[in-house]
């Protein structure tokens, strides 16, 4: 059965050319911010990936189809558009069968950049294990992908309002490689530290593409995470936004917000609490890992 891809010209030249592509989420767009700043920013990261000679491949469901790669006015039409569903593995079937409009998280991405034929993925940062999984068993589905789907991601690490040493510990079972960038230690998102080592190390686009088309060559199964850190001038150091973080979970907590509610609130409360550094830091990381994923990407090419 032919898969129901539509690809934007751009992109479509790109597969053709056997140029670099780099594969970019939609909850941004619909699930980060407002419009216009919402459009803005998608257009600022897509720009950023074509500086460094790739090609983006934003992703969205509309109209029954995957499209990979977003035309101008598909970009203005969701970021405006109400009512978009969150997208991952679980409803990702049901949303293009139904003809709804969707966004694609991490996961979610990661399976239609695989039906793509795209090897790379740049995002802001992953999900993973909650506070108190323990209890709730609250773990993002974007764990399991990475263990699965054959895509290296580029993020600033899990985000900063999870339990990061369960998460690492989540992934290391799952045998998903987790590898820091440039440094030794697994960066937090908003900050460069999290206090805590990450498994491995690797400090150039090349050493992480040649990993990439090794664990293809040996058959295992799964992608790579990489953990690229936040520019230093753009973080919010880690004794400084930790404490906001633990003011907003324990408000979310007497306020009894739970399951999918909590990472929008959590965000929200960040923002308002470091008078909207959070996001700027936000958008700042995501438009570094861009850089990093289309370096990548461009490797891969060169690497044959």
């Amino acid at each position: 059965m032919t898969l129901p891809l539509t690809f934007s010209p751009d992109v479509a030249k790109a597969r053709a050319e056997g140029a670099p592509i780099v594969a970019l989420e939609s909850t941004i767009i619909t699930h980060g911010m407002p419009f216009p700043q919402n459009v803005e920013t998608a257009r600022r990261v897509e720009a950023e990936v074509r500086s460094q000679g790739a090609v983006p491949a934003t992703i969205a469901i509309m109209d029954h189809r995957i499209h990979i790669g977003l035309t101008e006015a598909q970009l203005d039409s969701l970021g405006q558009a109400q009512g978009v569903a969150k997208l991952s593995r679980a409803d990702l079937a049901v949303c293009l069968a139904s003809g709804g409009i969707g966004a694609t998280t991490v996961a979610a991405t990661m399976i239609c950049a695989q039906l793509a034929g795209i090897s790379v993925f740049a995002t802001g940062g992953i999900g993973g294990v909650h506070r108190g999984a323990e209890r709730t068993f609250d773990i993002s589905a974007d764990l399991r992908e990475l263990a699965e789907t054959p895509v290296t991601v580029v993020a600033a690490g899990a985000k900063a309002i999870l339990d990061l040493p369960k998460t690492l510990e989540y992934l290391e079972t799952m045998g998903v490689p987790v590898i820091a960038f440039g440094q030794c230690e697994f960066p937090a998102f908003w900050s460069r530290s999290s206090g805590l080592d990450a498994p491995l190390r690797l400090d150039s686009a090349a050493e992480i593409a040649a990993a990439h088309r090794m664990r293809a060559r040996l058959g295992l199964p799964g992608g790579q995470l990489v953990a690229n850190p936040i520019p230093e001038q753009a973080e919010i150091p880690r004794e400084e936004i930790m404490p906001h973080i633990e003011a907003a979970l324990a408000e979310a907590e007497a306020r009894g917000i739970a399951a999918k509610a909590v990472t929008p609130f959590l965000l929200q409360r960040i923002f308002e609490m470091t008078a909207g550094r959070s996001l700027a830091a936000n958008i700042e990381l995501v438009l570094n890992n861009a850089r990093l994923g289309a370096a990548i990407a461009r490797e891969l090419v060169e690497q044959g």
